[in-house]
């Protein structure tokens, strides 16, 4: 048959590049050709059409197939069917099941096995089965390309780990549900976040929540209004009342009192606002966003989880960019939590994923040239005495200082400045370093009153960390690294303490996140990175296949 050969020179060429663990089925499939021919002398074959039309590219849908001897996959019209119910709870991921163009599925379907081309049946079978790897793939990675729309975006995304005989047997069972559950992150927050997105799609169907008219004065507990009904009602829509205003009532459902005001509270709490119980302004704005709009934040976040939450180690360190905190996953299954302070919206903290490998202690502060340019040198042109009072050095390019008075700071040239150890150091007396390409590290600082606020991006983009002294010391005892840090402070000397093994860590950014109780944490956007990351996920895809 003329296009045998073709089936064999395809297993021959994967063979070498040995890059399939079950090449050998490639040369059993040649054969497997010859004996399920049409026929008809000269004419193709099912399995040669496949094997014809299946892309170079794609060496895992070459395994699929080759796997049966490149025999149709789909078989009959229930398979399909199972499919494309199977899609439609993609929605449920916050993904669109119409990227995977069902209908047009469905078309080459009826299509093919009416006319019962050759080529249009392998057309269709290898369509269908991308179809299946594209899902397949968004589900465990993501749909969106994270470079795309982050550039200072610095954690690897692997490429998808699919088992060929799982999806095979996937289709030939029909569970693409269950294939669909296995591809999901395997851990708790991805969970909860599809929990929350179906919990808010609810309320949209319902209408959405009521919206509080503007008001010039803060509303405020003590008080009886109008207002004070429609903020239980939207409370009571998200769970966080205390009751409903359809319960009895412990007081009038217009008056403001102690219970409605900690639902306030916490509501306040999680949307990173003051945590007054007064609605004012930006409480107000918080509980008038659209139903519509938070939807789209747990779908943003949803995909954010799609690109990180594989293989984390059982200890690390994870940065919480938006959310301002920082938790330590100890070994022993406790987590320490603590306050951080990022990087300004134009000096941002960087998505990335690295490994801890040494404490500087008593730090010096070699000040970076965007901060030297952009905030030091305009106070030391106005006036020279800001170096001494903030006990900064001038050195030369071989590190011998130099005399401030002798430089023309109009054009200083190129000296680096240095801020001298001490309590009042930029950095404070210790400094957490990684590996990374923005120079950013963990520290130590003696503005300790910035971690008040609840929102807090005050930095050129390192992370300032509240309780660093006691993190450190807990850094030194769970990596085996025999040292005690307030000795090491005591000294008053610059070392760097390297760990006795590294620990990994995460610097993400999340803006909507859910508890174990089903309530949603929404941060403020302050980097602006959702909106680029949802027109990505809402773009339309071009239709997966090969295709006339």
């Amino acid at each position: 048959m003329p296009k045998t050969s073709e089936v064999c020179l395809m297993g021959l060429r994967i063979m070498a590049s040995k890059t399939l663990p079950r090449w050998l089925l490639l040369l059993l499939a040649c054969f497997a050709v010859s004996a399920h021919g049409s026929g008809e002398p000269g004419s193709e074959s099912i399995e040669e059409a496949i094997a014809r039309y299946l892309p170079d590219g794609d060496r895992l849908l070459q395994e699929i197939y080759a796997r049966d001897g490149f025999r149709p996959a789909w078989g009959d019209e229930a398979t399909l069917a199972a499919f494309i119910d199977a899609l439609s709870t993609l929605a449920d991921d916050g993904l669109d099941p119409a990227d995977y163009a069902p209908d047009t599925l469905k078309a080459e379907y009826r299509q093919a096995h009416g006319t019962r081309s050759v080529t249009q049946l392998a057309r269709f079978d290898i369509n269908a089965t991308r179809t299946l790897l594209l899902a397949l793939r968004h589900l465990q990675r993501g749909k969106v390309d994270p470079y795309a729309v982050n550039p200072r975006w610095e954690v690897p995304v692997a490429e998808a780990r699919l088992d060929p005989s799982v999806v095979s047997a996937a289709i030939d069972t029909r569970r693409f549900s269950q294939v669909f559950a296995d591809a999901r992150p395997p851990y708790p927050p991805y969970e909860r976040l599809r929990s929350a997105l179906a919990k808010y799609r609810q309320i949209q169907a319902l209408g959405g929540w009521p919206t509080l008219p503007p008001r010039e004065q803060s509303l405020r507990p003590g008080e009886t209004h109008e207002d004070v009904l429609l903020l239980r009602q939207r409370l009571a829509m998200t769970g966080e009342a205390t009751r409903s205003p359809t319960e009895a009532p412990s007081s009038p459902p217009k008056y403001y009192d102690e219970a409605l005001a900690a639902a306030v509270r916490d509501f306040q709490q999680r949307h990173l606002l003051q945590t007054d119980g007064i609605v004012g302004s930006r409480t107000r704005a918080a509980l008038n966003v659209p139903v519509a709009a938070r939807i789209d934040q747990i779908r943003v976040n949803l995909e954010r989880a799609r690109w990180l939450l594989h293989d984390l180690p059982d200890t690390f360190v994870l940065v919480d960019i938006a959310g301002y905190r920082l938790s330590y996953f100890r070994p022993d299954g406790r987590i320490w939590r603590t306050r951080i302070v990022v990087g300004k919206p134009y000096r941002q903290t960087p998505s990335l994923r690295s490994e801890i490998t040494h404490v500087t202690v008593n730090p010096t502060w070699t000040i970076p040239p965007t901060i030297l340019r952009q905030d030091v040198l305009p106070e030391v042109r106005r006036d020279i005495g800001y170096l001494a009072r903030h006990r900064i050095q001038v050195l030369d390019p071989a590190g011998r200082p130099l005399d401030p008075g002798l430089i023309d700071w109009a054009r200083p040239g190129n000296v680096t400045l240095r801020q001298t150890a001490g309590p009042d150091n930029a950095l404070g007396r210790v400094a957490i370093r990684f590996p990374n390409s923005h120079s950013v590290y963990l520290h130590d600082t003696p503005a300790q009153a910035l971690f008040d606020q609840e929102q807090r991006a005050f930095s050129s983009g390192c992370i300032r960390v509240q309780q660093v002294q006691e993190l450190v010391q807990l850094l030194f005892d769970d990596t085996g690294t025999a040292q005690h840090l307030p000795s090491l402070l005591a000294t008053g000397q610059t070392r760097n303490v390297p760990l006795a093994r590294t620990l990994p860590l995460i610097l993400s950014y999340w803006t909507a996140q859910a508890n174990e109780y089903g309530l949603v944490t929404f941060r403020p956007d302050v980097y602006q990175r959702d909106s680029a990351v949802l027109t990505a996920l809402d773009r339309p895809l071009a239709i997966p296949g090969v295709r006339p």
